[in-house]
């Protein structure tokens, strides 16, 4: 049985790029066809842009700045080619962003990296990622369908349901946050439940720290990490070599300095900087927001392309929470709709092995029932849920951050 989903893993690096390259200024002819990418990449040459030199030149498209372009211009701000009724599915994820999805059988590409977590043919996946108007369910769902296994739509939640399920169905892979998986496995144990059939894990959308992943392996699960987002699916993938992320063969990759689209030296820590190829929904240099740094040298899986240290950490003040994007216009807006409210910073942190939230709220006065109202209006915006913690004028700094992180990197 192949090790490698397709022969492109195991292609030369040099005709891996030619390939790619060569495949660009078709793209970017059709990018050029939409009313915002006109704008964007005003006065360049489709044909001239066929190595990454070229490619570095052409302006970044910041995924922070999605938000306000597609509310001048709904639903996508102009960037698709492609009218809405002919794609597959159409979705929101938060900001709000607006993301399409294609008609293929595994349109985010994901397939190979469940590959190569060891998932095949045959294999019953549970899915815990969300259904619900975000893309996340769907693009580990179409991935797993693309290979030949049998879904369990599960979505988040309901842990009581979701162990009756494992126990009808014996699924043998899991896909979902690290988090949730961590819930399951509790769960399972304090009801008695034997969930032993579930042997390998694909996790993403949350940090996976190392004592975690002992933790997760210790109860012999054999999971892996995936780096996909709902804009441009499957950027990098976890093999068994356990060295690094592999990048997606199918995506032109750059970290840059963040701020620029200077790209870094190799080893340098920078912004992951994407270009897909797919002609409908063209994403010329999407700047995700993410830092990473590329590892010298190719993966011992036999896979040839470049390899990433993985996340680590936001080049702005987005952060990932439970697999959730929590940006800046969204504290904003929960200012907006109290006025008592005078300064807000929301902390990012982790706790037994769980994403936390706490709102820090500088106040000019607390009115009754002011904590509750705040937390559920917390909870309206992101989505998630959080703490709120109230603290007297000038008790925060003067730094200008509005979501601070300080979740343990690595």
């Amino acid at each position: 049985m192949s090790e490698h989903y397709d022969d492109l893993e195991t292609l030369s690096p040099a005709a891996r790029e030619a390939a790619l390259f060569a495949r660009l200024p078709a793209v970017l002819e059709a990018a050029l066809a939409t009313p915002g990418y006109r704008v964007h990449l005003a006065g360049i040459d489709p044909a001239a842009v066929r190595d990454r030199a070229a490619l570095a030149r052409l302006p970044v498209l910041r995924k922070a700045d999605m938000p306000a372009l597609q509310q001048a211009a709904p639903p996508f701000g102009g960037f698709t080619t492609a009218p809405l009724g002919s794609f597959g599915r159409l979705f929101t994820s938060p900001g709000p962003i607006f993301e399409p999805e294609g008609t293929a059988s595994d349109p985010w590409g994901t397939a190979r990296g469940l590959f190569a977590a060891g998932i095949r043919k045959g294999d019953i996946v549970l899915n815990t990622f969300g259904y619900h108007l975000t893309p996340g369910g769907f693009i580990m769902d179409s991935a797993a369908r693309a290979i030949g296994c049998a879904v369990i739509p599960a979505g988040p939640g309901n842990t009581e349901q979701q162990l009756e399920v494992i126990g009808a169905y014996k699924p043998s892979a899991y896909t979902g946050t690290p988090d949730f998986l961590k819930i399951l496995i509790e769960a399972a144990d304090a009801r008695g439940v034997d969930i032993s059939c579930i042997k390998r894990a694909v996790v993403s959308g949350a940090a996976f720290p190392p004592s975690l992943q002992d933790w997760v392996r210790a109860r012999g699960i054999d999971a892996y990490q995936l780096y996909a987002t709902a804009d441009l699916g499957l950027i990098a993938y976890e093999t068994s070599a356990r060295d690094g992320m592999v990048l997606n063969e199918n995506l032109i990759v750059e970290i840059v300095r963040p701020g620029t689209g200077d790209p870094v030296a190799e080893g340098e820590v920078g912004e992951i900087v994407v270009t897909n190829l797919d002609p409908h929904h063209p994403q010329i240099r999407l700047a995700v927001g993410d830092l990473t740094a590329v590892l010298p040298g190719a993966s011992a899986s036999g896979r040839t392309n470049a390899r990433i240290k993985g996340w680590m950490g936001r080049a702005d003040q987005t952060a990932k929470v439970k697999g959730m994007f929590v940006r800046p216009e969204q504290v904003a807006e929960i200012a907006r709709r109290h006025a008592e409210i005078a300064k807000l910073r929301l902390v990012v942190g982790r706790a037994d092995e769980v994403d936390t939230m706490t709102l820090k709220a500088e106040i000019y006065a607390e009115p009754k029932g002011f904590i509750d109202a705040v937390s559920s209006t917390l909870q309206q915006v992101t989505k998630l849920k959080g703490t709120v913690e109230v603290l007297p004028l000038g008790a925060l700094p003067n730094d200008g951050k509005v979501i601070a992180d300080e979740r343990p990197v690595g």
